[in-house]
């Protein structure tokens, strides 16, 4: 009985494999997204930023990222409250993840 269930499935089979399968797995293209979001949401919050990098550096789960950032916003302000910008740009996004690196730089002046 099991074994004609299994064949009833199989062309099934191929269907689910592409739709899984795709242009690199759901997994990978939903890291990619999720990048892609925190860079958006950090570029809408903060208009100064002259460099970004968002990585995530879990091993592709999206647990954990490192930002590097460097913004005219950041000018003036220590390195905690630099921080403190950054963190309340992304704080839902945040509240899902297991841990993040944030490295923040002052952008120079147009001399």
């Amino acid at each position: 009985m099991f074994r004609h269930f299994i064949k009833a499935l199989l062309p099934f089979r191929n269907q689910l494999s592409r739709t899984v399968g795709g242009n690199g797995s759901a997994f990978q293209q939903n890291c990619l997204s999720k990048e892609e979001k925190l860079t958006e949401a950090l570029k809408k919050s903060l208009p100064g930023i002259t460099y970004i990098s968002v990585e995530d550096i879990s091993g592709g789960c999206g647990a954990m990222y490192e930002i590097s950032i460097e913004a005219k916003e950041f000018v003036g302000l220590s390195t905690v409250k630099q921080h403190r910008l950054v963190t309340e740009s992304l704080k839902s996004d945040i509240a899902e993840m297991h841990g993040i690196r944030i490295h923040t730089t002052p952008a120079k002046g147009d001399n």
